[in-house]
């Protein structure tokens, strides 16, 4: 952690979907520079905490602060907020009929106001990092799931985010696409990225979070650091889902 103030602070989190409390009082803070890595069984909450973050889902209960502000108050205005956090679905939402380089650029023109040539260099700049830049002409039906998944992070980081959500980002690839989407993820994390991450990854968990998190029926049941949430569980359920993963 490499300040004291969180970047995110998580309050009395809970939500309730008809009769369902998918998310059940919740506590917790997110600082700059952490990769957070949230695991646990199907159903168990994972993504509706992610999503909670940054309001895709509206929280029953409880407060949500964004870098001091609480972006759960419907007096903020949550579109700015999210301007600073990049989302990364399983499944990747790039426009079909756009080319790659027009799906990079639209977001920091419309929104943070750049130029076409300020929005086209940071874009290319991106796209070499994650080994693409000869697809910038492309259109998403010409790419790998892979790819595309690569893009979609792209995408996020031309927004300049200061946290980054990845739902089960590589949940929707093919077997042989997941490491060059956890290449991207791991290199992110190098630079110090701010990274929340659900995922089913136990190898990324272990190598690259900071602090692992484990969910069941919408509460925290354990959190640790990689080497002793893997090593050295405490709680018999968190044993037994590992023995079934690891």
């Amino acid at each position: 952690m490499t300040d004291k103030k969180p970047l995110m602070r998580v309050e009395n989190l809970s939500k309730v979907f008809t009769t369902t409390k998918a998310l059940d009082n919740i506590n917790n803070n997110i600082y700059n520079g952490e990769v957070v890595v949230v695991i646990g069984p199907s159903g168990s909450g994972k993504s509706t905490f992610l999503r909670c973050l940054n309001l895709l889902e509206i929280p029953t209960d409880g407060h949500i602060y964004f870098e001091g502000t609480d972006i759960t108050d419907p007096k903020n205005n949550i579109n700015k907020h999210r301007q600073k956090m990049g989302m990364v679905f399983q499944q990747f939402n790039l426009f079909p009929h756009m080319t790659i380089m027009k799906n990079l650029t639209i977001g920091p023109m419309k929104l943070l106001k750049k130029s076409k040539a300020e929005a086209e260099k940071k874009a290319m700049e991106l796209l070499e990092r994650v080994r693409l830049a000869d697809r910038a002409e492309n259109y998403p039906t010409q790419l790998s799931g892979g790819q595309k998944q690569r893009i979609a992070i792209v995408r996020a980081l031309c927004m300049e985010p200061d946290v980054m959500l990845f739902d089960e980002p590589t949940s929707a690839l093919d077997p042989e696409m997941v490491g060059e989407v956890l290449d991207v993820m791991k290199s992110l994390a190098e630079q110090n990225m701010t990274m929340v991450c659900v995922t089913h990854e136990m190898g990324f968990a272990r190598e690259v979070a900071t602090r692992v998190i484990f969910m069941e029926n919408g509460k925290i049941l354990e959190e640790s650091e990689p080497g002793e949430f893997f090593t050295n569980p405490k709680s018999d359920r968190l044993k037994e889902f590992l023995d079934k993963v690891l």
